[in-house]
């Protein structure tokens, strides 16, 4: 017979309370911005993570243009994509992106290939990363706590 302290909880959907969370991105380094910031989203900060269930924070991420790469990374981490037709490939730098019309794409998509693979569980995660190119948002009357990347880990900021 089990007691009640060997058992695995479960969080059910209807327990999960979401906090929000306030990232200021600038002068930081995209890829472990990323990987923290897709913890927040799943969830696996928590004691109570569930792998099937969305209990993770949303996320708000002001600055998105003013991140950092490491090395020479902003001018040669390319970016590809098709367009669908036959000889269709294209490719941007990531300095082209931030420099463009929405240079809080870099982010967001580092953000979404490190959640898991395409299915309506990581969809709903995504929905709760609010990203913005500027220092401006418009999610006050949500009263988001401040989160300090930069001093959790020295490597989070470059060096140069």
């Amino acid at each position: 017979m089990q007691t009640d302290a060997s058992r695995t909880y479960n969080t059910k959907p209807a327990d999960v309370e979401k906090k929000w969370v306030l990232i200021d991105a600038e002068n930081l380094v995209v890829g472990r911005l990323a990987s923290l910031i897709a913890m927040r989203l799943r969830g696996k900060h928590l004691p109570t993570f569930t792998p099937n269930v969305d209990d993770g924070d949303n996320v708000i991420v002001i600055n998105a243009e003013k991140v950092a790469f490491t090395g020479r990374k902003r001018t040669q981490q390319t970016y590809y994509w098709h367009t669908g037709y036959p000889g269709g490939i294209k490719s941007r730098t990531a300095d082209k992106v931030l420099d463009g019309r929405f240079p809080e794409r870099v982010l967001e998509k580092a953000v979404q290939r490190m959640l898991p693979k395409e299915s309506p569980l990581a969809r709903r995660q995504f929905k709760n990363l609010h990203v913005y190119a500027g220092p401006n948002h418009p999610h006050e009357a949500q009263k988001p706590e401040t989160l300090d990347i930069a001093s959790l880990n020295s490597k989070n900021t470059p060096r140069g």
